[in-house]
């Protein structure tokens, strides 16, 4: 017996190109890692069901290609969206760069979205470039909801970013309730 959805999220994956952006979805949708994962072109979409306290909520993650010709297609894609997720590489510092072009277009057509600074690849310990505190501090002055780090390859802290992402577009969702 199929039970009906709760809530539907419509999640923005946004960063530069190869961040990690398809193989973190690709590996919290289908639990996989490739190796050799092509460069998204355009978007790529993802949907996953899960059951979240006594909630069932559909993801929709919408992978937007990082290549700055693509950017246009990102103020489209940003109405209608729940939450977002801007990832970028440890091991590459410049792809903290764009972060203030991505995040500005998101906040000017959806400006009350969770946003997320995600550092990907923490499995590359010896060629970190990034330390925690400046994504921290980076997360603070951007005045973005919370910053994690992960590694799409081993896994760490994938479930968590969604997780706590569904959590924080429910309480939005119930904060509008009672007003």
């Amino acid at each position: 017996m199929s039970r009906d959805i709760d809530y539907t999220f419509k999640i923005l994956m946004l960063g530069s190109a190869s961040t990690g952006k398809s193989s973190l979805s690709d590996r919290y949708v289908h639990g996989i890692f490739s190796e050799d994962i092509k460069l998204t072109v355009g978007v790529e979409f993802f949907v996953k069901t899960i059951h979240y306290k006594d909630k069932f909520v559909k993801l929709q993650i919408w992978d937007l290609g990082g290549e700055s010709k693509f950017r246009f297609l990102l103020p489209t894609y940003c109405l209608g969206s729940s939450g977002a997720i801007f990832l970028f590489d440890l091991t590459r510092p410049e792809t903290l760069h764009e972060l203030d072009s991505w995040i500005g277009i998101v906040r000017e057509k959806n400006s009350q979205i969770p946003i997320f600074l995600v550092g990907n690849k923490k499995d590359l310990t010896d060629i970190r470039k990034v330390p925690e505190d400046h994504g921290i501090q980076t997360a603070i002055q951007n005045n973005l909801t919370e910053y994690i780090e992960t590694s799409a390859k081993s896994g760490e802290n994938v479930e968590f970013i969604f997780q706590s992402l569904t959590e924080h577009m429910l309480k939005k969702i119930e904060r509008l309730k009672l007003h």
